[in-house]
Order: structure tokens, then sequence, then C-alpha cells
């Protein structure tokens, strides 16, 4: 009787030894599947292989800084208008976004640099050249771009996105459209609009009647971004192409699998970026654990003035810091917290330089005597945001700051 027990509890030990084997050989066709399924994922994007980090590191920044710098994930965030779709090596950055992700808190916070910003350009071939912030990316691509961000700003950021109309339209159809409240002069300037970027992107929208809210489709949402002609200008019109960012971030991270499928195999292509796959898949592993912080346009405080410009001609109407350290200053408050923020020689020389050159000072502080904004010859000082674009300055012209190096 006790053989015949004993002979039941091995096989019922030899049972469960199989079942265990079968359990582990499952899991390790489903991990080997999921990794073959993610690399295929990570094969549709464009990794920019003559991205070269030490060409954008800002040695200028202090151990201090640094220190502070690595507790967050900085990334450079460009939406190209170049109207040639999947074409990312050059064309004016038109949306210029900076993106830091706190490593513990993993909130997200968002700034927009203002495409008319009047700025150092971090150019090696030319050291004394100051544009428009967009200038940058036109001439040098991403790597200027880059540098140039963190010359400016003293940002210590190492990698790109870089993204055109076409990813954001697509984007936006496959999460089921953005819910966004419109004005009457939004929505006129809205469906102008619509009519390019749909010739462009190969998509259909319906006109809106007038103000409301609704569900923009990929068309519509991409054109309530280029708005730009009313009140506040680019300062709005950067405003809303973070409200329509933050819409689809919710949308994505509550939208199921399949969608989330839907949306690599759309989007991964029809993006560029510095980062290799170890970093996008790091990056991934906590993409449900994000949350979005506040949202900013940079400069804090700002004037205008027609300044000579490089790599064009004629002398532009452009968004002038006031000043350029202080508004730095404001800026690594926000995204750090750092109250106590020094900037370093070098942005403090590019500051100088920029009130040199376009006559316009820090903002005058209550009770204080000094710091009013000059005046450069032929200049506009309308005031603190009241930047106005001339005819030749706006978004659908066709020789919208085409910048050549002449």
């Amino acid at each position: 009787m006790a053989k015949e027990k004993g002979k039941k509890t091995g096989r019922g030990k030899r049972i469960i030894r199989r079942i265990v084997i079968v359990l582990l050989e499952l899991v390790l066709l489903v991990g080997v599947a999921a990794w073959v399924w993610v690399n295929q994922k990570m094969d549709m994007v464009e990794t920019d292989q003559s991205f070269e980090e030490e060409k954008v590191v800002n040695v200028e920044l202090p151990k201090k800084t640094k220190k502070v710098l690595q507790g967050y994930v900085m990334l450079a965030l460009f939406g190209l208008d170049n109207r040639e779709n999947e074409s990312y090596n050059s064309g004016n950055s038109d949306v210029i976004m900076v993106a830091r992700i706190d490593k513990d808190t993993k909130e997200v916070r968002l700034v927009s640099v203002y495409r008319d910003t009047f700025l150092k350009m971090a150019d090696l071939d030319d050291p004394n050249a100051y544009s428009k912030a967009n200038a940058a990316y036109a001439i040098g691509g991403p790597t200027q771009a880059v540098r140039m961000l963190n010359t400016n700003l003293d940002l210590d950021i190492k990698e790109y996105v870089s993204f055109d109309f076409s990813a954001v339209a697509e984007a936006v159809d496959i999460l089921g459209g953005v819910e966004i409240e419109v004005t009457d002069e939004e929505a006129v300037h809205l469906n102008n609009y619509c009519v390019e970027t749909s010739e462009v992107v190969g998509k259909d929208y319906e006109p809106l009647p007038g103000a409301g809210t609704y569900n923009l489709n990929g068309v519509q949402a991409v054109s309530y971004g280029r708005i730009r002609y009313t009140a506040g200008d680019d300062f709005k019109r950067t405003e809303r192409q973070r409200l329509v960012l933050n819409k689809m971030i919710e949308k994505a991270l509550s939208s199921d699998i399949g969608t989330i499928n839907s949306l690599i195999d759309a989007v991964f292509p029809k993006i560029k970026t510095s980062l290799t796959k170890s970093q996008i898949l790091s990056l991934a592993a906590d993409a449900f654990s994000y949350r979005m912080g506040e949202t900013s346009g940079f400069p804090f405080d700002v004037g205008s003035a027609v300044v000579d410009v490089a790599y064009q001609k004629l002398d532009q109407d452009c968004v002038i810091p006031r000043d350029l350290a202080s508004n730095v200053k404001k800026l690594h408050d926000f995204l750090y917290g750092s109250l106590d923020y020094q900037v370093t020689e070098s942005v403090q020389s590019i500051s100088d330089e920029i009130v040199y050159r376009s006559g316009v000072e820090a903002k005058k502080e209550e009770g204080d005597s000094t710091g009013e904004e000059g005046s450069a010859e032929g200049g506009n000082t309308e005031g603190e945001g009241e930047y106005s674009e001339t005819e030749d300055d706006q978004w659908s012209n066709e020789a919208d700051d085409q910048y050549s190096a002449e």
C-alpha cells in the first residue's frame, strides 16, 4: 500500500514538473514574441545616425547645474513647416518645444520657444549670427537647433524628436479626435488653414460653422495649432499647440492596446529622432506613469523690434526677450525650481548683445527708473507681448522665413 502511494506521489511530481516546464516554455515564447514585436516597432522609427551629441553638449554649465539637470529627462521637440512630408533634415521649425520629464515624479512640463525669438544661432561657421529661433533648424538641422537651445537657455539637451503636419494629423485621427473649444474668430482662421493643411497631409475635413466646442479631426487640429492672426499672435498660437498636444497625450494614456498599436504603426514612420531603441524603450516603460504638469511659453517677458537677422537680406520684426538673462532665470525656476539660479557668463553675454542689437532692455521693475525698453533704429516698441507680424512674415506666405546662407 505504501509502495502504491509512493508511485502516485512520484507520478504527481513528474506531472507538476512537466506543467511547470510547459508554462516556462510558453512564457519564453511570449517573451520572444514580445521582443520581436517591439523590435519591429522600433525599426519603424528613423534614428538619426548623423546626430553627434558632442556637438550639442553645453560645456559652459557649472557642475551644480549639471547635477540638478541629472534628475530630469530633457527632449527638444521640433515640428517642421517644410510642406514636404517625411523630410526632417532641414526646414523651418515652426514648433519648438522643450519637454522636461521628472525622473522621480514622472511629471512632464512643456515650454514653447516662440519661433520668432531673436537668439544667438550657435552657428559654428558664423559665431556672430543672431536670427529668429526657427532659423537654426533651417540652416543647420537638428544639431544646430539643439545647440541653439542649450547655448541660449543654459540647458543640456542631448536628444530630439522631429515631426511634421502629417504625423500630428494621423495621430489625432487614430485617437478619435481632440475636443477643443473654438471662438468665432478662431473658427474663421481654422477653416482657412484647413484648405492648405488638407492638401499637405492628404486628409479631408468639414469646415466649422462658428464658435463652439468640437471634436477636431487631424486636419482641423493641425490647423487650429497654426492660427496666429488673433489677439496674442505667436504667443497664443504656441498655447494652442500645447493644448492640442496635451489633449493627444490624455487620450493616448487612456487608449486600449489596439489603438496604441495603430498609433505606433502610423506615427513611428513619420518621426525622426536621436533616441536609440533602448532609450525609447526606457521612456516607454514609464509611459502610463507620466502626468502632464504646467506648460508655458518662452520668453516670459517680451518686447519686439525690427532687427538685422542672419541668413536674410532684409531686417525682420522679431520677438525680443526683456532681457534674455532674466528670462532664463525664470525658465530654470519653472523647469527645475531653481529660484536662485545664476545664468552662465555665456548667456549673460548673449543677453547683453541682444540688448545692444535690438535696443530692448529688461522689463522695468516697479519703482526702478532704469531698465526702460529701448528703441533700435526702425524698431517696433509696441510694448510687452505686442509682437506684430508684417505681411511678408505670415505663415502661409510661400517665402516665409526661407533662410539661405547667401
